[in-house]
Order: C-alpha cells, then structure tokens, then sequence
C-alpha cells in the first residue's frame, strides 16, 4: 500500500473518528450497543506506536486514549510523563478496536471490534511509515503485528519478547501485557516482566522517542 501525504493523513484521521460501521453495518456479530466514539491518535512524526486493545469506558467517556489506571501503569513501564505521553510529535496511539466494545455478562470489557482492524489498520499503518517501534499490547495487538512469531498465549509472547524486538525487522515490536489492573496478579506470577522487560522497555522510549 502507498504511502499517505499529510493531506491524506488528516483525511483519514477525519474518516476514522466518524467512522460507525460497527454499529450501522456490522460485518461480525452484534452491533454496537451504543454510541461509537472512535479514540486513537495518528502522527506524521512519531517513531513509537502505542498498539492497545480497545478504549475502557472511561476514555471512551473522556475521547483520550489510556486516560485511566491502566494509562498510569503503562506511563510507569514507559517512564514518561502524562505531558510526554500524549506528545503527538513522540507516539502515535492506535488500538486494535478505536471504540470502546461494551461489557460481557460478568462486567469485562469485550474484545475489540472485529470490523475495525480489517478496514482501518494497513491504511493507518501506510498513513506512518516513519514508526519504527511498536509497543503490541495484548494478544490481539500481538497476533496483527507479529503474526506467526506470536505464540499460542500471551506470557509466550512476552517472555519471548528478545526474539521480536531484536529481529531484524522494521518497525520492531516490543509485545507487553496489558496496562490493566486486573493483571497484577499476573505480573506478580512473572517477576522477570519487571526485571527484564522493563528496562528494555524505557530504554527503548528513550531511543526511539527522547
């Protein structure tokens, strides 16, 4: 695919955020059960993309992208600030689902949309050819950007994160957990995330977005 002119980025920009095919033409499942409020942040300069899963109700309240714990958490790994994290100029931010997909019968957030990665994603990553890091959290950001170096779960991934970020690829992919709250029980199952991916990690910020 070619790549996008600042001209053409905007546009895009504009067509993603009044983007409603999940809840007027769904292609998978049910349509979406309330307004669609399509959050990510695309950018002509940044070399570090921040791939999440799918905006929490409350960025989807709020339009800002990881503007909750799981956000705070994720600056932390980062070693940024709020300031520094939404620098347009330094990240990029695109999950894999733009709006926030509702709750499942037990209160958790849903998995993201199926309808949004096959129509927004190869044109968004066309539209930002100068990234040349990306940080793929969760399985569902892992699985589109390093397809078959993925493994069959999550901690695989991760805790395989040498070979994906060392390959000699580009962009390269630095496959983390997510951010959530939720995972602290499994952060504290594998105490090598923090003593071994993390410093890599800031470095890495540091290198591709200092």
């Amino acid at each position: 695919m070619r790549e996008l002119s600042l001209t053409d980025q905007i546009e895009l920009a504009e067509r993603i955020a009044a983007c409603r095919i999940c809840r007027d033409c769904p292609q998978m499942g049910e349509p979406l059960p309330h307004e669609p409020r399509p959050v990510a942040i695309l950018s002509p300069t940044a070399r570090v993309l921040i791939a999440g899963q799918a905006p929490g109700l409350r960025v989807h309240e709020t339009g800002i992208p990881f503007n909750d714990r799981s956000g705070d958490r994720l600056r932390d790994w980062m070693g940024v600030d709020r300031a520094a994290f939404y620098d347009t100029a330094r990240f990029a931010i695109m999950p894999m689902g733009f709006c926030f997909p509702g709750y499942d019968a037990r209160g958790s957030d849903l998995p993201p949309r199926r309808e949004c990665a096959p129509q927004w994603r190869e044109r968004a990553m066309a539209a930002m050819p100068q990234i040349e890091l990306v940080l793929a959290i969760g399985m569902y950001a892992q699985k589109w950007h390093m397809g078959e170096a993925s493994r069959k779960t999550l901690t695989e991934t991760v805790h395989n994160w040498r070979a994906s970020y060392f390959a000699n690829t580009s962009p390269r992919i630095l496959p983390l957990p997510h951010p959530s709250w939720r995972n602290t029980a499994w952060l504290k199952r594998n105490p090598w995330f923090e003593a071994e991916v993390l410093p890599e990690l800031k470095a890495a910020v540091r290198l591709f977005a200092g």
